[in-house]
């Protein structure tokens, strides 16, 4: 009997409640429909081949830098460690219900559905070899290969039950950041084994996501291959962005990280254990909620945008076009104009989806943000000039 991960942090359920909450927003009054079944569009990718960070040239001082940009994966599929990894069943796991920590029996995984907020349980799944195991998957879950998946995920990362049951899935992987909760727990009464994963947002926590559903699928072997490449890759990619970051710790930049949902009103500010200052931290930027002392997300303010005056904002990409961009969300929130951010429109956003996803894709996503903050000139955002 194997004893799971860490029950979810509160700053990882809050992140889930937050975005459910925002999407929920700006969907009020609008019936289910068709079309929030519909495949959500591929993450954008970069269109040429872009230079590695070993080869990167970064602008004098990416703190004056003008404008925003974009961060773009190279590649957004998903490598598998191994071909046919070694599968055993049964085996019996814990899965961290609401009401408490439960042990859940799998011994069959040919019908998988494995479904999170940000896609990143089916990418774990896809690179532990096990992709063909997937009948279903969740909107974020784009990466090449599962394009005909049905999804199972509508508006506001809420389940479709009706669909999840009539795919008759043998087990189900899930993390509690989408739901109702309450609801994906009672496929069990239909028969459905479900496990509930704590999905931390951090690297180390992508890592322990990858032997966590690598052991709830009878593939432990698997798991730990995928750690160590995560870890590895990670570390690897970290070590090449302290070459490129400013040598003196008081020109680095101040980087802040704002979630946007501007047609709902919803504006975020994350801080410590939300996911962002684990990126700000391995971008060898300075982590200004950290600094400042603040956990999860808070409501933004006007007070606390400008006692934050960070120098560059993450953003999700369609985050920052549901305010109308950079000038519209500067327009809204004009505490935003006052700092080094807004002065110098200098925001970085990535696909909603891909930002915060870590796990298989997270020295990818690190690649790409690390160009896009001190490299923007290769990462422009298609509307803006050159500075």
């Amino acid at each position: 009997m194997r004893r799971g991960a860490r029950p979810p942090r509160h700053a990882a359920r809050l992140l889930a409640l937050v975005i459910g909450a925002g999407l929920l927003a700006g969907t009020a009054g609008c019936a289910a429909s068709a079309a929030e079944h519909a495949p959500a569009a591929p993450p954008a990718t970069a269109a040429t081949a872009l230079p590695g960070l070993d080869e990167l040239v970064p602008v004098e001082d990416p703190r004056a830098w003008e404008g925003p940009s974009t961060a773009l994966l190279d590649d957004v599929a998903v490598e598998p460690v191994a071909a046919d990894p070694r599968v055993t069943l049964p085996v019996t796991v814990t899965s961290h219900d609401q009401a408490g920590d439960v042990e859940v029996t799998i011994d069959d995984t040919s019908r998988l559905l494995a479904i999170d907020r940000a896609g990143s349980l089916a990418a774990t799944v896809w690179g532990l070899g096990l992709g063909d195991l997937l009948i279903g998957r969740d909107a974020a879950t784009t990466f090449p290969g599962t394009e005909d998946l049905p999804v199972v995920t509508g508006s506001g990362h809420t389940v479709d039950v009706e669909r999840i049951v009539a795919l008759a899935p043998t087990a189900v992987l899930t993390d509690g950041s989408i739901g109702p909760r309450d609801v994906v727990e009672q496929l069990r009464d239909v028969g459905i084994p479900v496990v509930f994963l704590d999905n931390e947002p951090s690297f180390d926590g992508a890592a322990q996501l990858a032997r966590d559903v690598a052991a709830a699928l009878g593939a432990p072997e698997s798991g730990e291959l995928l750690a160590a490449r995560i870890t590895d890759d990670v570390a690897a990619v970290t070590s090449q962005i302290a070459g490129i970051t400013p040598a003196d710790p008081a020109d680095r930049v101040r980087m802040l990280f704002l979630y946007v949902r501007g047609s709902a009103g919803v504006y975020y500010l994350f801080g410590e254990e939300s996911g962002a200052d684990a990126l700000i931290t391995a971008l060898g930027g300075v982590d200004v909620a950290g600094e400042l002392g603040w956990e999860g997300m808070r409501p933004m303010t006007d007070e606390a945008m400008v006692a934050a005056d960070p120098d560059l904002i993450l953003v999700m990409t369609h985050g920052i076009e549901s305010a109308g961009g950079v000038d519209g969300l500067i327009e809204e929130k004009t505490a935003l104009a006052v700092t080094a951010a807004g002065q110098h429109r200098r925001f970085v956003d990535m696909d909603d989806a891909q930002i915060l996803s870590f796990g298989p894709h997270s020295a990818g996503v690190l690649t790409a943000l690390a160009r896009a903050v001190y490299a923007p000139d290769l990462t422009l955002r298609a509307e803006e000039p050159a500075s």
